[in-house]
């Protein structure tokens, strides 16, 4: 006989803020950075391309870690569907956290969390590989962005031109 998971009474208790680790490696890479609130931290990293605001969110009522890394595109209002297109399908191809658009700003940015429930710590090399998974992700597909967003680009060649592998050194 199964029990409801919505009867289940789970106790758990407060984990402290992760926040802290962030800190810790935005210090260790000489970021400055920013804690406007208990529950955020904010930092700029540049990229190839461009720089990166990158965002770190403590949400302790669901015990969650998440990270939000954007970058200056606000594609035109005419291009945002192809936009989103291009969003679609970079995801299918990301194993870790996902591209998206805020439909107010019109904001491309990455998002990823880490669950901390039941009071569960974060260690320092899970906070590195999600902030590198969104580095690398950004820096792979900003000019995918680029080309469809402002060159009018179809998606397919917007992706085949991020996806071409290159092999050794010119």
């Amino acid at each position: 006989m199964g029990m409801s998971y919505a009867n289940a009474k789970v106790e758990t208790t407060a984990i402290a803020n992760p926040l802290g680790v962030i800190e810790e490696i935005a210090i260790a890479n000489a970021w400055s950075f920013e804690r406007e609130a208990e529950d955020e931290i904010a930092f700029l990293v540049s990229g190839n391309w461009v720089s990166y605001q990158i965002s770190f969110t403590w949400m302790s009522e669901i015990e969650v870690l998440h990270l939000a890394c954007s970058f200056d595109l606000r594609p035109p209002e005419p291009r945002r569907a192809a936009v989103q297109e291009l969003i679609t399908s970079i995801n299918e191809q990301l194993w870790l956290g996902h591209f998206d658009i805020w439909a107010k700003p019109g904001l491309v940015l990455f998002r990823h969390s880490i669950p901390l429930a039941g009071g569960m710590t974060v260690s320092p090399r899970q906070c590195e590989v999600i902030l590198g998974s969104a580095l690398d992700s950004c820096e792979r597909y900003y000019p995918a962005f680029q080309y469809v967003a402002w060159a009018g680009k179809s998606v397919s060649d917007a992706m085949g031109s991020v996806m071409l592998e290159t092999a050794g050194e010119a």
